[in-house]
C-alpha cells in the first residue's frame, strides 16, 4: 500500500478541546482509534482492487481518506465505501461476543464497542462525504450519471447538516446544549462543500482539458514482469503517465502510454505482467 499520509483539519484540533475540557478525553482518544480503523477498511479494500488510498484527513466525528489516482469503476467504489462500516460493525461483533465468553471485560471495552456501531451506522447515512452519501452517488451515477449524481449527494450532505443545525438551535431553546450534533453539522458541510481531494478518484484516460495549459509527463521504467496491479499504483492526479518496459536482461520492449494502458485494464488481470502485452 506504500505510505500513508495523514492531515488534521482545524475542526479536529476544536472538537478534541472540547472533549478535553469536559472530561472525555478518553472517549475522544477512542472514537479517533475506531474512526482509524474504519478508514483503514476503506484503503485495504480499495488495494485489492488494485487502488491506492493513502492521505488521511482526520475529521470531527471521523476521518476522510483520499487517493491520488483515478480509475475505480462505480461497482468497485461502492464495494470499498462498505468496507469501512463493515470494519466497524465487525469489530462491534466482536466485542459483544468477547463479553458473551468474558462478562469481565465489558467495562475495558464497552466504549470501543459502542463507538464502532455508532461509526458503522452514521456512515450508512445517505448523506455525503459520508460512505452511504458515496453509495448514494455511485448507484445514481450508475442510472442517472456522475454529474446528476454529485449534484444529489452534495446535496443530502447539506440537507443533513442543516437538519443537525436547527436540531442544535432547537436544543438550545428547549432541551439541552449539545455541541456533538453542531461538530456533527459541521463535518457534515465542511465535506459537501470540500473540494476533490476529500473523495475516491477515479481514473480516465481524458487530459484534453488539462493539456490545454499543459501537463507534466511523467515517466516509469518497469520490467516485463511488472503486474498491473504494481502498474497502477504509480498513476497521478494531474501527470500523464508513459510506462517504459524493460525486460529481465536490462533490453528495451516499448512503451506503454496512459491511454494504452486504459485500455489494457479493461480486458487484464490486476495480477498479469505488462509482458504479456508485447508478445
Amino acid at each position: 500500500m506504500g505510505r500513508i499520509r495523514f492531515a488534521v483539519h482545524p475542526l479536529f484540533l476544536l472538537f478534541g478541546i472540547y472533549y478535553a475540557v469536559t472530561g472525555r478525553v478518553f472517549l475522544f482518544l477512542v472514537s479517533t482509534l475506531v474512526a482509524l480503523m474504519h478508514e483503514c477498511g476503506h484503503a485495504f479494500a480499495a488495494a485489492r482492487f488494485g487502488y491506492r488510498l493513502d492521505k488521511v484527513v482526520l475529521m470531527p466525528y471521523g476521518a476522510l481518506i483520499s487517493g491520488d489516482i483515478e480509475g475505480i469503476g462505480l461497482k468497485d467504489e461502492i464495494a470499498v465505501a462498505l468496507a469501512g462500516p463493515l470494519v466497524n460493525a465487525a469489530t462491534a461483533v466482536f466485542f459483544v461476543a468477547l463479553w458473551w465468553f468474558f462478562p469481565e471485560t465489558y467495562p475495558y471495552t464497552d466504549v470501543a464497542a459502542y463507538s464502532s456501531a455508532a461509526i458503522a451506522a452514521v456512515n450508512l447515512i445517505p448523506a455525503y462525504p459520508l460512505d452511504g452519501g458515496r453509495i448514494l452517488y455511485c448507484a445514481v451515477a450508475q442510472k442517472k450519471g456522475e454529474k446528476f449524481a454529485g449534484k444529489l449527494a452534495r446535496g443530502m450532505g447539506l440537507a443533513f447538516g442543516a437538519l443537525l443545525s436547527a436540531l442544535f438551535v432547537y436544543g438550545c431553546f428547549f432541551v439541552s446544549v449539545n455541541f456533538t450534533v453542531l461538530f456533527f453539522s459541521a463535518f457534515l458541510f465542511a465535506g459537501a462543500l470540500g473540494g476533490k481531494d476529500r473523495a475516491y478518484l477515479r481514473i480516465r484516460a481524458d487530459y484534453s482539458r488539462e493539456m490545454k495549459k499543459g501537463l507534466e509527463v511523467k515517466r516509469i521504467a518497469v520490467r516485463t514482469d511488472c503486474t498491473i496491479k504494481k502498474m497502477l499504483t504509480f498513476l497521478r492526479r494531474g501527470k500523464y503517465a508513459e510506462f517504459i518496459v524493460y525486460d529481465e536482461n536490462g533490453e528495451y520492449v516499448g512503451e506503454v502510454s496512459e491511454e494504452e494502458f486504459a485500455k489494457i485494464l479493461e480486458k487484464a488481470s490486476l495480477y498479469a505482467p505488462i509482458g504479456e502485452y508485447f508478445l
